[in-house]
């Protein structure tokens, strides 16, 4: 499809007219506004992940101290000369 030359002449001032309608002000408050949201998901994107990796290490944690509290019953039963109170 070929465009004529009056078909692009109007699309460029079609272009034009968007982009006179688009002030300084309102262009300013559209790249907060996309700033502002993009922070926010980037934010909870961020968040989601820390709190699956801590929820990971506290299970970690959980399961190396009971590990650690069978070895000492194991050690303990072992020992039947070991003082107790």
């Amino acid at each position: 499809m070929k465009l004529k030359m009056l078909e692009i002449s109007s699309m460029i001032g079609a272009f034009t007219s968007i982009g006179a309608a688009i002030t300084l002000d309102r262009a300013g408050v559209v790249f907060g506004l996309v700033t502002g949201l993009t922070t926010c998901a980037l934010n909870v994107f961020y968040m989601l992940r820390k709190d699956a990796r801590e929820q990971r290490q506290a299970e970690l944690a959980i399961r190396e101290a009971e590990a650690r509290l069978a070895a000492l019953e194991v050690v303990a039963k072992s020992a039947p000369n070991s003082v107790r109170d």
